[in-house]
């Protein structure tokens, strides 16, 4: 198998690739970094700028499958630019790949592209699976709608599309979970509003494991990538500081402060989303990591 990984060089795409290479596979990879291109035997970078429509059209030759997960963090203040930007990164990337294989006239097989649990409405009570249909209002919503949209329209070529809706991924040493232990660890930790709000997780090493399931097997369709244990936010600043053998003493923060602080961004850890792995335990995923060995994994390899 040949598989052409965007975003590889981020958090998920360094150990998805890893699981790859293991497998005897042969990864291409596709980075906005010139400096981060390298080539071996069997794993071979290539530049491309979607901003602009350019690539190394070479990245494509001879690939089966594409993983897409490149695109802008949305951890950044949302400004009428920098929203642009998250969902031109998504979307015009997408277009640049689709318009790529389509030039050239290569047929892959298999379309995976990441998404996110953001797509689901903030509910304190419903439990979303892949069946539920629409998307969240606001902007987390409208981005995901139109990536997703875009990622499926990879069958027009006859390509199997999956669509990796992703929680909260932990990993000692970047994504969300060292800016949650920081405040715990300077005894300033808190929950966030009320701290009723359902966080739906998963660990790095489940994560690409899954991804990895689903590119072996083939499987089309939406898929949640998060782990069978969803923790209230509250429960899990209290479960970081119990691991930890720090006091929670503060009052939680305020939604108006944060956002005050993040402005619409907030929305990123104030909405809720308690969201269902039943159907990878369905398929015959097997999770490593519950809530307390993730946690307890990440906390011993902080930096």
């Amino acid at each position: 198998m040949k598989i052409l990984i965007t975003g590889a060089t981020g958090l998920l795409g360094h150990r998805l690739t890893t699981l790859c290479l293991e497998s005897g596979w042969d990864v291409h990879y596709l980075t906005t970094s010139k400096s981060k291109i390298k080539t071996s035997k069997n794993h071979k970078g290539f530049y491309w700028n979607p901003s602009t429509g350019e690539i190394d059209e070479k990245a494509c030759e001879g690939i089966t499958t594409i993983v897409h997960l490149a695109g802008a963090s949305i951890a950044q203040r949302w400004t009428s630019d920098t929203k642009q930007k998250i969902k031109d990164s998504r979307i015009k990337s997408t277009q640049l790949l689709l318009d790529t294989l389509t030039r050239k006239n290569i047929h892959i097989d298999h379309f995976v592209s990441a998404s996110a649990i953001g797509c689901y409405p903030s509910s304190y009570t419903t439990l979303y699976d892949e069946s539920y249909e629409g998307y969240a209002d606001g902007f987390l919503g409208e981005v995901i709608a139109a990536w997703e949209v875009a990622a499926q329209s990879f069958s027009t070529i006859r390509a199997k599309v999956s669509l990796m809706r992703t929680g909260i991924v932990f990993d000692s040493a970047s994504g969300a979970f060292p800016k949650l232990v920081k405040p715990i660890q300077m005894r300033v930790g808190a929950p966030l509003g009320n701290g009723k709000q359902w966080q739906s997780w998963i660990h790095l090493e489940d994560a690409a494991a899954y991804y990895h399931h689903i590119i072996k097997d083939q499987l089309a369709g939406i898929f949640n990538v998060v782990a069978p244990y969803p923790v209230t936010n509250d429960e899990l600043t209290h479960k970081i500081a119990s691991l930890l053998k720090k006091p929670i003493f503060l009052p939680a923060v305020p939604a108006f402060m944060l956002r005050l602080l993040l402005g619409k961004m907030a929305a990123i850890v104030l909405e809720s989303q308690q969201v269902s792995a039943q159907k990878a335990q369905d398929i015959g995923f097997t999770f490593q990591y519950d809530l307390e060995t993730a946690l307890q994994d990440c906390i011993d390899r902080l930096p």
